[in-house]
């Protein structure tokens, strides 16, 4: 399979076979893959058993119908997970697990930094985020109500509808008292 990638500093097209790609040039190329294709994101899950009844879950998908790039990202990071959706062959790597995005995904991506402001800015985030977990934060009502409002920002202007919101967590308390 042949790949062409756009060199930033040099302006000029390549076309370079998956064996000629060094590991910078690979890095590079991932990363706007992901770019493109990426998502960084923070979902909630009701756990009776949780101190606060909220599981907060970290994860970062890229979705393709090419495995075979999914495949090379999945290599570089030496993790996560790829699944195929039946009805329509979409493969996507999924990573949540806290370890693997702690030590693997968000290093790769500071070192192999994301150029749209968008996607950086998602990415900024989701490590903002991810730094209040690797502290507790997340375990306490004051951790959680940031970690909530820091993810109302991620992703801001998607067309999709979160499973849980704020408000979902922190319902707005109503006085039961008439002021007249």
């Amino acid at each position: 399979m042949l790949i062409f990638y756009y060199m930033v500093k040099i302006r000029s097209v390549r076309t370079i076979s998956r064996k000629g790609f060094s590991r910078e040039e690979k890095g590079w190329f991932l990363a706007g893959f992901v770019e493109g294709e990426g998502s960084f994101n923070v979902s909630l899950r009701r756990k009776n058993d949780y101190k606060l009844g909220w599981q907060v879950v970290l994860s970062f998908n890229v979705s393709q119908k090419d495995k075979e790039i999914l495949e090379l990202l999945k290599k570089e990071l030496n993790c996560g997970i790829i699944k195929v959706r039946k009805f329509d062959n979409l493969h996507s790597l999924d990573i949540t697990n806290p370890n693997e995005i702690i030590h693997k995904v968000i290093p790769y991506f500071q070192k192999f930094s994301l150029f749209s402001s968008g996607k950086r800015k998602n990415f900024e985030i989701f490590c903002q985020i991810t730094n209040l977990m690797k502290k507790g934060s997340h375990r306490t009502t004051n951790g959680l109500k940031k970690i909530l409002k820091l993810r109302e920002e991620l992703n801001k202007g998607k067309a999709r509808k979160r499973k849980y919101e704020y408000d979902d967590v922190f319902p707005i308390r109503k006085s039961s008292e008439t002021i007249c």
